[in-house]
């Protein structure tokens, strides 16, 4: 069964930088924005990243949402990335591809790098934006602010 628009997040977990543990269902309370990307210290994704740092006081601020990335590195390499690109949001290390696994962003059965998708996901735990662009690459914040601005009270 796909992912879709509409269900509950599933409940998955990795390893944020400081050694804890970051899941899906304890991000409840705030809107998140979760975007899986293949791996630090590439071209993409370095862009990827830079995109969700430049955007990330609009999103946090005024859209109230949480930004998370998650890749299959591991902690240190995420803790030299965070540095060397001077992110404010967490990087999830999910070196065995769990997190990959239950929000169906695997390629080829886990195999090489995972697929390039973002999850917006509400308050409560529900998906209301999933936007899958492995080379329109800066798509997925313009996609994000839509969303975000979709989910706010009108007045």
């Amino acid at each position: 069964m796909s992912l879709g628009i509409g269900q509950i997040a599933p409940n998955a977990s990795g390893q944020l930088p400081d050694h804890s543990t970051f899941t899906v269902h304890g991000a409840r309370g705030r809107t998140l924005v979760l975007f899986f990307y293949p791996k630090d210290f590439t071209g993409g994704c370095t862009r990827e990243v830079c995109s969700f740092r430049d955007a990330f006081g609009e999103l946090s601020g005024e859209g109230g949402a949480r930004v998370v990335g998650v890749s299959r590195d591991d902690v240190e390499t995420h803790k030299r990335f965070i540095a060397a690109h001077g992110l404010q949001y967490e990087l999830v290390a999910d070196p065995a591809g769990e997190m990959a696994e239950a929000f169906q962003v695997k390629r080829l059965g886990g195999l090489i790098f995972q697929k390039r998708v973002t999850y917006v996901i509400d308050a409560a735990g529900v998906i209301r934006g999933i936007f899958h662009h492995e080379f329109a690459i800066d798509s997925h914040v313009e996609d994000v602010r839509r969303c975000l601005a979709s989910l706010r009270p009108t007045a």
